[in-house]
């Protein structure tokens, strides 16, 4: 295969990533085998989602169900592809330990980990494992205390770090004044984590790559990150738009149907703002007229239940189901730019041409 990309493979301690791009990992049951194995195939990073798949796979709301469900999705994404698998757990899920033991006995290659400092992620790892451990920032500052946490208490350096703006879908790890701040725009916060592990690399004679993320839409976005310094990008709301995303065909209409005024800013349930297509549900949330009816269980450690409006483990559910009367759907800045719904392959293929012909421009500038 022919790379996508004129950059050079990524690599994540002996991983080779020879098309250096990471798809999202969207939950609730939004990118499972069927999107993370089609990324894989075509020399990217596929990512599951741990959130809540017990609850995609009807087994159970209990930490032993997610955990079985982890193992069990784990295995069919093996099952399609060879290539590079990764899974995201978020630090915030009540059983976040037990998951990403699961997510370690089923030998997964990569765990990438945010929604919180994932501070004791390398206590889980025993000895001679050969799962890499990227947490997932927002700022140089949390590299920097991650990366003392990691090699203070475990003698472990991050395998490499997603560092996430503010444009990304989903929750979001700033306070909502910082969201539209042009300080906290990714170019800035890529560049101060790139100074920030550059001596930390040279000291530890170790290469921790940076992938960018949050708002990358476009092959011309991932070739302006490559050239700022990053090793890898990740993009996840334009892989909802695929033929093998595991989701309902209502999910993925209401991503091309979206218009950029149909994009907003909400206030998550678990304390963090999120980034949403707004509609008929979160304006009855806003209006008052929602509340849980009930708790599966305590899945987000900051979720305060008995102040909620609704249970958004169950939101999500809904959505993913087509159910937007009782859901909604999480997506990025750049999002109503999505217009069909295409295969992985070719979305591959738009994004290489995007990124030459934008290599071309600069060329003639």
């Amino acid at each position: 295969m022919a790379p996508y990309f004129d950059q050079s493979p990524m690599m994540i301690g002996d991983l080779t990533i020879r098309t250096p791009l990471v798809q999202g990992g969207m939950g609730v049951g939004v990118s499972l085998a069927g999107l993370a194995s089609a990324v894989a195939n075509e020399g990217g990073v596929g990512v599951l989602s741990a959130a809540g798949l017990g609850m995609v796979h009807g087994t159970g709301f209990s930490p032993e169900d997610n955990a079985a469900a982890v193992k069990k999705e784990i295995r069919l994404a093996r099952s399609k592809t060879s290539g590079v698998l990764g899974i995201n757990i978020m630090v915030a899920l009540s059983d976040y330990g037990q998951t990403v033991k699961a997510a370690i006995e089923e030998g997964i290659d990569i765990i990438f980990s945010g929604a919180g400092l994932p501070l004791n992620l390398p206590s889980y790892v025993p000895k001679g494992c050969h799962t890499k451990l990227v947490p997932i920032v927002s700022s140089a500052r949390a590299a920097s205390i991650v990366t003392r946490r990691w090699t203070e208490r475990y003698s472990y350096t991050p395998d490499a770090f997603v560092v996430e703006g503010p444009l990304a879908g989903g929750h979001l790890g700033f306070h909502t004044e910082q969201i539209d701040d042009p300080s906290y725009r990714l170019e800035n916060l890529v560049s101060e984590v790139l100074h920030v592990l550059h001596p930390i690399q040279m000291r530890t004679k170790r290469n921790i790559p940076v992938i960018a993320a949050g708002g990358i839409f476009s092959g011309a976005d991932i070739k302006r990150f490559f050239d700022l310094g990053a090793s890898g990008v990740q993009m996840a709301t334009r892989f909802v738009a695929t033929e093998e995303c595991d989701v309902d065909p209502a999910f993925k209409e209401a991503y091309v149907n979206c218009r950029k005024e149909d994009i907003g800013i909400i206030q998550s349930p678990v304390g963090m703002p999120g980034r949403a297509i707004k509609n008929t549900f979160l304006k009855k949330v806003v209006l008052g007229e929602k509340h849980p009816s009930d708790c599966p269980f305590h899945c987000i450690v900051t979720c305060k239940q008995q102040n909620s409006p609704y249970c958004i483990f169950k939101a999500l559910i809904n959505a993913r189901k087509g159910n937007f009367e009782n859901g909604f759907a999480f997506i990025g800045a750049n999002g109503w730019k999505v217009k069909e719904i295409v295969s992985v392959k070719a979305l591959f293929e738009e994004l290489s041409r995007e990124y030459h012909f934008e290599g071309k421009l600069q060329a003639n500038a």
